[in-house]
């Protein structure tokens, strides 16, 4: 669902996001970032080295968080800054539900602050700053004919 720029408000929520963790979802996601540590391939050198079971990377959050954005704001979103902090491991056969709500809107751009729950606890929380797509017309802090 994309969002028109007049409804964003300090304080709005962005409705929560369920990621079943997978194995596959593990696997490929740091394949992808080239992240070939075998913690997140092979589960017994995970276990040799402490954890459970295999574990998601940054890089594979760091991709979702976006995700979760452009999913709620629209493709023509622009993601300007995530930062984020891991906390709990992904672990497979999990689920992270990831939820939002906007902190700052101004001058075309909206701050969201992210977390990303399991069933340990908080796997990742963060700030996401993105511009406003163009066509958010009626928002009266979006530069309107701006590249963005």
């Amino acid at each position: 669902m994309t969002v028109r720029a007049i409804a964003i408000r300090v304080g709005d929520e962005l409705p929560p996001l369920r990621i079943p963790i997978t194995r596959t979802l593990i696997v490929s996601g740091a394949i992808a970032s080239r992240d070939y540590q075998d913690v997140h391939h092979d589960a017994e050198a995970a276990k040799e080295k402490g954890s459970p079971d295999i574990f998601m990377n940054i890089l594979t959050t760091n991709g979702l968080v976006g995700r979760y954005i452009t999913d709620h704001f629209g493709p023509h979103a622009r993601l300007q800054k995530v930062a984020i902090r891991l906390g709990a491991p992904n672990y497979p056969g999990d689920e992270m539900v990831l939820t939002g709500r906007v902190t700052a809107v101004a001058d075309g751009t909206a701050e969201v602050s992210v977390t990303g729950r399991n069933a340990i606890g908080s796997h990742v929380t963060g700030k996401v700053t993105l511009r406003l797509p163009p066509d958010f017309p009626d928002c009266p802090d979006a530069p309107h004919g701006e590249a963005r």
